[in-house]
């Protein structure tokens, strides 16, 4: 499976500015790719309260209207977050999107202190089957507490996926999180940043990373934009599994209701 990471600096309310370098991206993948993945928000940037009315949009709005069409038009899928206006709630939301549509969507359940009052959490983890891999989809803090990854391995994700927004000095922290993550769930885990300053001087960390089931490191990013393409071997989850199994010989179970979906999407409803 090959994955690029989109580490990019993004302009914070300036939809137009952020979909078009999107799009872009996009556009000039290699042929061979299967997904790209972008930061969190990185369609609309982190706007506070009184910009958010006015730059979130709902999830059928023109901005993943315009990407749907290019991943229809490159045969390609992509993970991008992005500011969600659903009937005037608002979530730190981020989307699978593929050639068939919307396949995956996430709001994020941890919210950062200063989203607290800004977005909604959101009240469930999903997993989705995407080219015969179970992917899950988390947001920036979500990593910091295990249990998110490991509510996705209780749904069977075999490839979690983070956007993120992690800042200074806080990059340390992610790149130890990100590492955990994987090897404790025995699962890929690919986490996209932002780089360079937000409009509230907040100075983003880069360090994207694409981490195996072992928890080793495949590639990790600087603090500069970049595009990197890291090759899964998903041959490696097996490996990882086969002389113990963590979710298997584990004794405590997260609780909440399952939901399974005829599409193949699995929920576990936080309760």
């Amino acid at each position: 499976m090959k994955i690029e990471l989109v580490q990019l600096a993004g302009r914070d309310g300036d939809t137009v500015y952020n979909l078009g370098r999107t799009l872009k991206a996009i556009a000039s993948c290699a042929a061979d790719t299967d997904l790209l993945v972008f930061p969190e928000t990185h369609l609309t940037g982190f706007v506070d309260s009184e910009q958010l009315p006015s730059v979130a949009e709902p999830l059928d709005g023109p901005t993943l209207h315009a990407i749907e069409q290019v991943v229809r038009e490159r045969n390609v899928s992509v993970v991008v977050g992005i500011a969600e206006n659903d009937d005037g709630i608002f979530y730190n939301t981020s989307v699978l999107v593929t050639p068939e549509g919307i396949a995956l969507r996430y709001r994020k359940t941890h919210l950062w202190p200063s989203e607290r009052g800004v977005f909604c959490p959101g009240d469930r983890y999903v997993t989705a089957l995407w080219k015969g891999v179970r992917v899950g989809i988390l947001i920036c803090y979500d990593i910091e507490l295990p249990e998110s990854s490991r509510a996705l391995a209780q749904l069977g994700a075999e490839l979690i996926i983070v956007t993120n927004g992690n800042m200074d000095p806080y990059g340390p922290v992610h790149r130890t999180a990100i590492m955990a993550r994987a090897q404790e769930n025995q699962a890929f885990a690919v986490m996209v940043n932002r780089v360079g300053e937000g409009d509230d001087g907040l100075v983003f960390a880069g360090g994207s990373a694409a981490i195996d089931p072992f928890g080793r490191v495949l590639f990790e990013a600087g603090r500069e934009e970049c595009r990197q393409v890291v090759h899964l071997d998903l041959d490696q989850l097996k490996t990882a599994r086969r002389d113990y199994d963590y979710l298997g010989d584990r004794r405590l179970f997260l609780a909440g209701e399952q939901v399974e979906h005829p599409d193949g999407r699995r929920e576990l409803l936080i309760p």
